[in-house]
């Protein structure tokens, strides 16, 4: 039988590599078991909350388990009242649940609106590593708008004014994720009014990615797009972050003001690529959607973790010599940035970004890390994510619960009982450092 033939743009597709690697450390485990290496993996590339699922939402799975039937294209109505609810309690945004469609986890929201909305796509660098691999998949334009580490890879309005005007189409679309993966930085209000105004002046609608918005790590420093924006954000959430339910697969996007035809469009294309979300799923989501005291206790427990994780790990690789890292204040990631060490590394004949992530990984290293064409950067440009969540959460959740820190040195030592790898991953860093700068 001859070779089975596959549309051309299947081939610009490339393994997610937040699970590249993971094929990366296990075949580096195999060449260092058979060279006669013990040393120690530290897993910073994954980036997957390591918290159980709140049990209201585990108990409201089971009890609705014999939704068998099909479910409306946007979501079952009950849902779409809670997300509107949860919304307007955490973010303050009062939109009708005619406004909200569901879908099976934010990426499928956003492959799909991407599909749907004419016109190129803007995409800050350093990126997330889902985005690019969607819009290839599509054969959709975009263009890299590359941001500058001396402002902390925040969008300056400045700079986004003057690439818009480079940029041929009546309308484009800007991905914008708050707060950052990869970076952890935080949008002030300010900075996004003033976004805006230059994305009111290009035309320019916002694809703003708030996946992470609950684990801000000071809530009061977190404003939604929508809200200085809302005729031209689409604002996609989910529950695999903030209530660790990656696997549930279910994720929410507000639809723009006076874009009523644009959710019935989405519905009918909904209807047509995936019918409806798990009903069961849906219905259970109502109960994490809703006011509960246990949810948000979680939610409240799991951001101080993360902010305590990601506070101390920055902080010790920013100690690194060579190394310089964003001070994430929100999710779980921060950005590293080792273009210090650029002569060096070439010397060491690490001659690209995609290239630093082999270097890192290698016998004794160990470190596992996202960097490259995956974060979108330069081909010289050595940065790289940095995922702090290498810990057994359940035992950290309970833990924290027990006996909360009540100082800066507690802390320290609830990162040094929960979290001995990723402590450990600084000495295996400076190591590494030591031994491309060494002759």
């Amino acid at each position: 039988m001859k070779e089975i033939l596959v549309e051309p743009h299947v081939n610009e597709i490339v393994m997610p590599d937040n699970l590249k690697v993971g094929l990366m450390i296990a075949e580096q485990r195999k060449r260092c078991s058979s060279g006669g290496c013990n040393e120690e993996y530290y897993a910073l590339g994954f980036g997957q909350s390591p918290f159980h699922v709140p049990p209201p939402l585990v108990n409201a799975l089971s009890e609705n388990a014999h939704q068998g039937h099909y479910s409306a294209a946007e979501g079952i109505l009950e849902l779409r009242q809670a997300v509107a609810g949860f919304n307007k309690r955490h973010f303050g945004l009062d939109v009708d649940p005619e406004r909200i469609v569901v879908g099976p986890g934010t990426k499928d929201l956003l492959n799909t609106l991407v599909g749907m909305i004419k016109g190129g796509v803007i995409l800050p660098s350093p990126s997330w590593i889902g985005y690019r691999p969607q819009l290839n998949l599509q054969g959709k334009h975009f263009h890299t708008f590359h941001l500058k580490p001396e402002f902390d890879y925040r969008i300056q309005p400045n700079d986004l004014d003057e690439f818009a005007s480079d940029m041929e189409g009546e309308q484009h679309m800007m991905v914008l994720n708050n707060p950052h993966n990869p970076t952890g930085i935080v949008y002030s209000r300010q900075e996004l009014e003033k976004i805006a105004e230059v994305c009111r002046k290009h035309n320019i609608l916002v694809l703003a990615d708030e996946i992470y918005a609950l684990d801000t790590y000071d809530m009061n420093n977190f404003t939604s797009m929508g809200l200085v924006y809302p005729e031209g954000t689409f604002i996609t959430n989910g529950l695999s972050k903030d209530r660790s339910a990656g696997g549930y697969r279910l994720g929410s996007c507000i639809m723009p003001e006076n874009a009523e035809k644009l959710a019935k469009d989405f519905k009918k294309v909904a209807a047509t690529v995936y019918t409806n979300v798990s009903t069961p799923t849906q219905y259970a989501a109502i109960r994490a959607y809703e006011p509960n005291d246990e949810i948000e206790e979680y939610i409240n427990i799991t951001r101080q973790i993360h902010r305590i994780m990601g506070t101390y790990l920055s902080a010790r690789w920013n100690q690194v010599d060579g190394v310089r890292a964003t001070i994430p204040q929100g999710a779980f990631y921060f950005f590293a940035d080792f273009n210090e060490l650029s002569a060096d590394l070439k010397r060491k004949e690490v001659a690209t970004s995609n290239q630093l992530a082999e270097s890192l990984i290698s016998c004794p290293h160990h470190i596992g890390v996202v960097t490259g064409d995956a974060n979108m950067l330069k081909p010289d440009d050595y940065g790289a994510r940095i995922a702090f969540v290498d810990y057994d959460g359940k035992k950290a959740f309970d833990d924290y619960k027990d006996n909360p820190p009540k100082s800066e040195l507690d802390e320290i030592e609830f990162v040094k009982k929960n979290s001995p790898m990723m402590v450990k991953s600084v000495e295996s860093l400076k190591n590494w450092v030591n031994y491309i700068k060494s002759n």
